[in-house]
């Protein structure tokens, strides 16, 4: 008998390391060869409509200004094809759900512009090195990435977990300040500004100097100012965002009271100040913070049409071209087609949640995901999310500064955040603050009502 649970308990040993395995040199050297840098498929595909990655996109523009307003280096290109409400059926295989439902829900002024697909994505070179290290170093305890630091940490992923771990860490820079706006449209086809400020980003987890050692697990921060609408002037949030969840804070200045107040609950499906309330903090980035609430599976990686390159978005001088009644105009807007890694979350019993399912789509190249459908607890798809990554050669990365947002389909309100079109200063490399900067006391000092 002794000897039997022994012989269990080392097959229950056995089992849970094998979940939380690396990938073995073996798979990691794949890196180098058949794989990208950071995991992606180097080849294209046989039809050649996704076409190898070489490098990705790295020359600077030459007449470009730290913060200043990215050329759109595709400006060039016509779309191959426009996906309508006419000729939908034909590619319904390759758009998501919440991208069909918009070309219904809007079919005179909705439609996907499908553009040559250029991979743009690349990343530092020592970026490249830590994804490599971390390859077979990196491990999930539970929620909590342990073992890697300034690189993707799964990059030959095996679960739907590892996958969100990638999005929520990958490349993006390591610290930034970019002025925007952030914008609600109504079911009656008004544009309201919910938020205008600055707002300071910073990854401690892209710290050039540090390692997986040495960190905290703080991973993310924020430091955004409101300086409009005037209502909301002078308000604030601070956030440090740890990679054990029970660790996160978040504090907000409230310039009624002129004090500063910790949120008790910044996570899921509480409303974020941020966008004034109407997006919640796990729409962030289309999918963001703390997932045990859910189980997650992998669907697959699929070929999709997905927003990507989006740089043709900051072209429009005024606000107000960017955004229609009730969509981003798709005058600015490129679809690309890409390889998606397809992940579903489902709410674990007992637990709580607006969207009880939902579904994300993961670039495989900058492991960003781009787009989401959520279904509410009628098991109706209820809100599309999005975001549309740009090309910043300067860094370099393909990645969305701050540019996300959504559509309530049952609503038929929607959100638009990074909205830079009419502000002076756009995504700006900044040096790596001190970690006082992203603090309550530091975030009170700057309060001026």
């Amino acid at each position: 008998m002794k000897n039997t649970m022994q012989f269990v308990g080392g097959l229950l040993c056995l089992s849970t390391l094998t979940a939380m395995a690396a990938a073995t040199p073996e798979e990691a050297a794949k890196l180098k060869t058949e794989l990208t840098p950071l995991g992606g498929e180097r080849a294209g595909n046989k039809e050649g409509t996704i076409p190898p990655w070489t490098g990705g996109y790295t020359t600077a523009q030459a007449n470009f200004k730290n913060g200043g307003r990215r050329d759109n280096p595709f400006a060039g290109e016509k779309p191959l094809f426009s996906v309508t409400a006419s000729n939908m059926a034909q590619h319904a295989d390759k758009l998501t759900d919440g991208t069909q439902a918009l070309i219904k829900k809007y079919p005179q002024s909705f439609r996907v512009d499908v553009y040559k697909t250029q991979r743009t994505a690349a990343a530092p070179q020592w970026v490249y090195d830590n994804t490599a290290k971390n390859a077979t170093t990196a491990r999930l305890e539970g929620e909590i990435v342990r073992g890697a630091h300034g690189g993707i940490p799964f990059p030959i992923p095996k679960t739907a977990k590892e996958i969100l771990a990638n999005h929520e860490l990958h490349w993006r820079g390591e610290a930034w300040q970019t002025n925007f706006r952030g914008y609600m449209g109504t079911a009656t086809g008004q544009r309201v500004m919910a938020v205008e400020g600055v707002g300071d980003f910073q990854m401690p987890y892209y710290n050039k100097d540090g390692s997986a050692e040495k960190a905290n697990g703080e991973y993310w921060m924020i430091r955004l100012i409101n300086s409009g609408p005037p209502v909301r002037a002078g308000e604030a949030i601070t956030g440090r965002q740890n990679l054990d969840p029970d660790k996160t804070g978040t504090w907000v200045y409230l310039t009624g009271q002129r004090r500063v107040r910790k949120l008790p609950n910044a996570c899921c499906d509480t409303p974020t100040p941020a966008s004034n309330g109407i997006a919640n903090f796990d729409e962030v980035d289309v999918v963001s913070g703390r997932s045990d609430r859910f189980d997650w599976t992998i669907v697959g990686k699929k070929e999709m049409y997905i927003p990507y390159n989006a740089n043709g978005m900051h072209v429009p001088d005024k606000d107000s071209d960017l955004l229609l009644a009730s969509h981003l105009n798709p005058d600015h807007v490129r679809w690309e087609l890409h390889r998606v890694w397809v992940i579903e979350a489902k709410l674990k019993q007992g637990q709580r949640h607006q969207a009880p399912r939902s579904r994300y789509y993961v670039d495989e190249d900058t492991w960003v995901a781009v787009l989401g459908d959520r279904w509410d607890a009628k098991d109706q798809l209820w809100r599309t999310l999005w975001s549309h990554p740009m090309v910043m050669p300067d860094l370099p990365a393909t990645t969305p500064p701050q540019q996300w947002g959504f559509n309530d389909l049952v609503a038929g309100t929607w959100y638009a955040s990074g909205v830079v079109n009419e502000r002076p200063q756009h995504y700006k490399v900044v040096p790596r603050r001190p970690d006082t900067f992203f603090t309550p006391d530091a975030m009170a000092g700057e309060g001026v009502r």
